[in-house]
């Protein structure tokens, strides 16, 4: 038998909206912070902005799925059963993308860090930034070590996060295509 919830308290149709807000409002903030601040980490021109993106997607596909699961709509189930498999392969392929690049710009970073926040001189130089933005000094009291963990444990925590919520989402589907199966009351006419 299929655990119909099985990390969340709430019911199936509840509980995976509660998930899908949880994951639209860490999305959106990761996505609009690596848009805004996302050149002090990655240092080739699109690539925050593509970072960015995806995660903005990401909490798309989430709200996505909130509207259709508080609507009970069948097709609109369908639709984001459909979405998920796409959102979660371009997020593991970002994800990847990203712990590489991190991993590629550590001195870069602890250069920015050492030098006050300010913005690494051949970022600086193609116009990146703005002279008034420094990198934030919470980031830098950190370490890269910490930082570096930090996204990597979060992105592969937005993994599980996203294919929990594809598995919500493909349930209430077989739950709603079984209850459209059913005839008549069984088991007292509790279903």
């Amino acid at each position: 038998m299929w655990c119909d919830n099985c990390l969340l308290l709430l019911p199936l149709r509840g509980g995976a909206i509660a998930w899908g807000v949880v994951m639209f409002l860490y999305s959106l903030a990761g996505g609009i912070f690596l848009l805004i601040r996302g050149q002090y980490l990655f240092f080739v021109f699109p690539e925050w902005q593509i970072y960015g993106g995806i995660g903005i997607a990401v909490g798309v596909a989430a709200a996505l799925s909130i509207l259709a699961l508080s609507n009970r709509s069948y097709i609109w189930i369908r639709v984001c059963k459909f979405v998920w498999p796409f959102v979660i392969v371009i997020a593991a392929v970002r994800a990847i993308i990203m712990i590489v690049e991190l991993q590629r710009g550590k001195d870069k970073i602890q250069w920015e860090c050492d030098n006050g926040g300010q913005l690494w001189s051949a970022s600086a130089a193609a116009g990146y930034g703005t002279s008034s933005e420094t990198f934030p000094s919470g980031f830098c009291a950190a370490g890269f070590s910490s930082l570096n963990v930090a996204f990597i444990v979060g992105l592969l925590v937005d993994l599980v996060f996203q294919m929990y919520m594809f598995f919500m989402v493909w349930r209430f589907q077989k739950r709603l295509e079984h209850y459209s199966g059913m005839k008549g009351p069984f088991y007292g006419g509790k279903y």
